[in-house]
Formats: structure tokens, C-alpha cells, sequence
């Protein structure tokens, strides 16, 4: 999968689970995109069903993960407010759908929000 925003583009590594292969069945999409700490969400045009993939609250930063309360695809590239230390933290459990290639503290430079950020498979 390919996520870029208006000054960076990532390569995004799938896990083989569910929530993953949901996705990708809704792509392509072009959504906005909103900063919560180190982490940007959006929500996707299509409702995602996660299936029987693990939940969780704890990522790592790089991760790309499906918020099922919010139907939002997230980006992790440090901690968030919900989180206790330098790790990641969804507000509320999610599911890893795969991990960014590159450096994904890049997007630490991006301000509030992504106003458009093409997801592809």
C-alpha cells in the first residue's frame, strides 16, 4: 500500500490479517487527515470490518493501524496523548494493518492536519 500527503510518500508493508485486506478493498481513497500528538487519523470513505484480528492499544512508532471506533485509518510517529512514555497509543484499541517502510518521524513536520492524503494499494 502507498499513503502519500503533500510532502512525503510512504511504502506501507500489510500484515496478512483481516482489517489489512479490508483496506485495501476500499482503495483507492483520498481523505484528510487530523494530528492527535505524534499520530494523524482519518476517517476512510467505507466501513472496514476488522474480522477476528487482535485488538490493541500499544504500537510502534512507523505503524499504520485501522481504529474501528472511528472507522479512521491512523499513522504512528511517536507518542500520543493517551500514551505513558515514548510508545504509541491508540485513544482506544485497534488494529495493526501494516508498518511504514521508511522514517515515518517525518510527518512530525506536517503541522495539525493532512488536508489530502492518497491512500493506493
Amino acid at each position: 500500500m502507498i499513503i502519500e500527503t503533500e510532502k512525503h510518500a510512504f511504502e506501507v508493508d500489510l500484515c496478512g490479517g483481516s482489517a489489512a485486506r479490508n483496506v485495501v478493498k476500499t482503495l483507492p481513497q483520498e481523505i484528510s487527515m487530523a494530528r492527535w500528538g505524534d499520530e494523524f487519523y482519518g476517517t476512510l470513505k467505507e466501513k472496514v470490518e476488522c474480522g477476528p484480528d487482535t485488538l490493541q492499544d500499544v504500537f510502534e512508532i512507523g505503524d499504520v493501524a485501522l481504529w474501528p471506533a472511528g472507522n479512521a485509518l491512523c499513522i504512528f510517529f511517536g507518542p500520543t496523548p493517551a500514551s505513558s512514555g515514548d510508545e504509541p497509543r491508540m485513544a482506544s484499541p485497534g488494529v495493526l494493518v501494516g508498518r511504514i517502510t521508511g522514517d515515518a518521524t517525518v510527518l512530525r513536520d506536517c503541522g495539525r492536519s493532512l488536508k489530502k492524503v492518497r491512500i493506493m494499494p
